[in-house]
C-alpha cells in the first residue's frame, strides 16, 4: 500500500521541485547570478513569499540542484556497482554532461561555495519530495548524499583494487579528488575548452596506477 501524506507536505514538495526545475531551465542559457528571485517566482507561477518558505535565501536552491543530482549519481553508480575510479569517473562525466545542458549551474555553485568558505551543506528532503524525486528508490535515496564519503569510498576501493598511484595515501587521493572535481572545470573554462572530460581524464590518470 502506498503511503499518504498530508495535502500541504505533498503541495510543498510539488512546489520545491517546479521552483528547482525553473531554475534549472533558467540556467540553460544564464548564470544563476543574473536570475532574480522575481524571474523565477514568475515563470513558476508562485509567489516570493512562498519561494522563501522553501528556500530559505535564492543560493538555496544551487545547493537543492547538488542534493538532486548528487543523488542521483550516486543511486546510477550504486545500482551500476561501479567501484573505485569508475564510479568517479561515471560521476565526473555526468559533470561534463550537466555543464553542457545546464552551462550556468557549476560555475553558479563554485562561486557560492568559494565566497561562502565551505563543501554543500545537503538540504533536507520530505518524504514526499524523495518520492516524487526518485520513484522506486526512496528508501535509497532518504539519506543526503555525501560527496566525501563517495571520494573516500572509491579511493579505499581503488587502494584494494591495485588501482591507486602507489605513492598516494587515501586521504591524499581524497584532496586531489577535490581539486579535480572543482578545479579542473575551471581549469576547463580558463582554457576556454568544452571538453571538461579530457581535463576530468588529465587529472584523474595522475591519480591511477597503471
Amino acid at each position: 500500500m502506498e503511503p499518504r501524506y498530508p495535502l500541504r507536505e505533498i503541495k510543498k514538495a510539488r512546489t520545491r521541485i517546479k521552483l528547482y526545475d525553473t531554475g534549472l531551465l533558467l540556467m540553460k542559457s544564464r548564470k544563476f547570478a543574473d536570475i532574480m528571485v522575481d524571474e523565477i517566482c514568475r515563470e513558476a507561477e508562485t509567489s516570493k513569499v512562498t519561494f522563501f518558505k522553501c528556500f530559505p535565501q535564492k543560493e538555496a536552491l544551487l545547493v537543492y540542484f547538488m542534493r538532486v543530482w548528487l543523488t542521483r549519481r550516486t543511486l546510477e553508480i550504486d545500482k551500476e556497482g561501479k567501484r573505485g575510479f569508475a564510479a568517479v569517473r561515471h560521476l565526473l562525466a555526468s559533470v561534463a554532461e550537466w555543464s553542457e545542458d545546464v552551462p550556468g549551474v557549476m560555475p553558479s555553485l563554485i562561486a557560492f561555495l568559494a565566497h561562502n568558505d565551505m563543501h554543500p551543506c545537503m538540504p533536507e528532503m520530505s518524504e514526499a519530495e524523495i518520492r516524487l524525486l526518485f520513484p522506486g528508490s526512496e528508501r535509497e535515496a532518504s539519506e543526503a548524499p555525501d560527496l566525501y564519503a563517495l571520494f573516500r569510498r572509491s579511493m579505499i576501493e581503488a587502494e584494494a583494487d591495485g588501482k591507486l598511484a602507489a605513492d598516494l595515501q587515501v586521504d591524499d587521493a581524497v584532496k586531489l579528488l577535490w581539486t579535480v572535481f572543482y578545479g579542473a572545470f575551471l581549469t576547463a573554462r580558463l582554457y576556454a575548452s568544452t571538453d571538461i572530460r579530457g581535463f576530468y581524464e588529465l587529472h584523474l590518470s595522475r591519480l591511477e596506477q597503471d
